[in-house]
């Protein structure tokens, strides 16, 4: 049996080494180079950036500390040189697909936009050919570019690598994870940066303390928010451009050193001929089912491709899904069901199942939030603006959702991820031993708070539970 995987991403990637796994011939064609967007252009290197306009960010607390020193120059040569560093490092030292190879795949890279010519054969622009007995297709997706009259002057994501210099002002259109996270970086770096997001809200899919939270961050930094707001058109400028828009019936316009899009990640799909294999696309993602498999038999789908969820790690487990079923026929049904996410601003914020409109909308359920003013590591830190929000169903004491906004957000929701994947009841996370001092405390005292509120047993009254802004503020 030969498996030929279309894309060289973490869902590619993936699926490949699982299906070599198995002792099938794996062939691994990919555009560019292995890694997608993950490690060549997305969360490494833009993780990068925001390490650094945290550096930057961080001279202003110096004084707090007792600190003195000048304020940090930006050198954005220098400042993207170490980004494109981390881009490479998985290539250079780790040497991605020469390990890749090791395990018996066949990786083709540099390969262009491979595409199908029948169901069973793959062909790349420069004539060759693979045959196929069976298929993954893990091309993944591309940032959005809406049609308004002169989007090309728009940058995205994908385009700050390039910067050569830093833009004085910016508009960043779009306020979900990648344009908050490029507001955050550029604010920090100095930049005058607006953010223009059409809903009612920014980061309309978070749980609505974290979209309020985020928000009034922003405008004390100096960041303008504009809701309800939709772009009209570009002009070009000698230097720069002109976003004209609309916020409700008043239009407006804005002169700027660049505009920056953040409107939505499209799938892949109308660039492989998905037409020719009989493959059924919807909205630009490869339609599948439960098992991954495509409406062709032998023709699977992993990753942004097919819609499911925009994550790296869920990109990995759906490879491994995909190239399993692959090989061995629809066996393993895909569950995404406790899916962390993290995202680089400034305050980070991070999420794990339902938010609160969600959760009562379908069950019974307690809130509790801890305010990290009441913890002694946020405030050690000097970061005492943020809170961990847990959602428990009021029938199991388990889990469902939880929301963080502060320092360290990703590495807290991971740990609640965890005890919702073990299927702890609330009560059994109240009573884990939390490292001190540490910002995943604020698990602990939300935990602590909802056996308490539950009746489920005695708890002694908290610090936090002291303030009623901690936790009736948000019921």
């Amino acid at each position: 049996m030969h498996v030929v995987v279309i894309g060289g991403g973490p869902a590619g990637v993936s699926a490949a080494l699982t299906s070599a796994a198995f002792g099938t011939d794996v062939t691994l064609i990919e555009r560019g180079r292995v890694g997608g967007t993950a490690l060549n252009a997305g969360p490494a290197p833009v993780r990068t950036l925001a390490r650094a306009a945290r550096l930057v960010r961080d001279w202003n607390s110096w004084d707090g500390f007792g600190l003195r020193g000048p304020k940090p120059d930006v050198d954005l040569a220098a400042t993207l040189a170490n980004a494109t560093r981390v881009a490479d490092y998985a290539h250079q030292h780790r040497r991605i697909g020469d390990h890749i190879r090791s395990q018996g795949v066949m990786v083709v890279e540099e390969a262009g936009d491979a595409e199908f010519f029948d169901d069973h054969t793959v062909k790349a622009p420069d004539g060759r050919t693979w045959e196929a007995d069976r298929v993954v297709i893990a091309v993944g997706g591309r940032p959005a570019r809406p049609p308004i009259p002169g989007v090309d002057l728009a940058l995205t994501f994908e385009d700050i690598r390039s910067l050569q210099a830093l833009p004085r002002r910016a508009v960043v259109i779009g306020a979900s994870d990648t344009g908050c996270q490029l507001a955050s970086i550029l604010a920090d770096f100095g930049c005058h940066v607006a953010v223009l997001q059409r809903g009612s809200r920014i980061l309309s899919r978070a749980d609505a303390d974290v979209s309020d939270e985020m928000e009034r961050a922003f405008r004390s930094r100096g960041i303008d928010v504009l809701t309800s707001a939709s772009v009209e058109r570009f002009e070009p400028l000698a230097s720069g451009v002109r976003v004209v828009y609309r916020v409700g019936a008043e239009a407006r316009s804005a002169d700027v050193d660049a505009a920056f899009l953040a409107t939505g990640w499209p799938g892949n799909a109308d660039r492989i001929n998905t037409s020719a294999a009989g493959v059924a696309i919807d909205d630009g993602y490869v339609v599948v089912d439960p098992f991954l498999r495509t409406g062709v038999p032998h023709i699977y789908a992993a990753g942004d491709i097919d819609g499911h969820s925009m994550l790296v790690s869920s990109a990995l487990l759906e490879g491994r899904v995909a190239g399993e079923n692959a090989v061995v026929g629809p066996v393993r049904r895909l569950q995404h069901e406790v899916v962390p996410a993290g995202s680089f601003t400034d305050p980070e914020y991070a999420s794990v199942g339902l938010t609160e409109e969600e959760a009562r909308a379908t069950q019974p359920c307690a809130v509790a939030v801890a305010r990290y003013r009441d913890l002694l590591r946020p405030v050690a830190d000097g970061q005492p603006e943020g809170f961990c929000k847990l959602i428990v169903d009021a029938g199991t004491r388990r889990i469902v959702g939880a929301h963080v906004l502060g320092e360290y957000s990703a590495e807290v929701i991971q740990m609640v991820a965890a005890c919702m994947a073990a299927g702890m009841a609330i009560e059994e996370v109240a009573e884990l031993q939390f490292a001190f001092p540490t910002f995943t405390e604020g698990v602990s005292q939300a935990a602590r708070m909802l056996v308490r509120d539950l009746g489920i047993r005695t708890m002694p009254q908290l610090w936090s539970s002291l303030d009623p802004r901690a936790s009736a503020a948000f019921k």
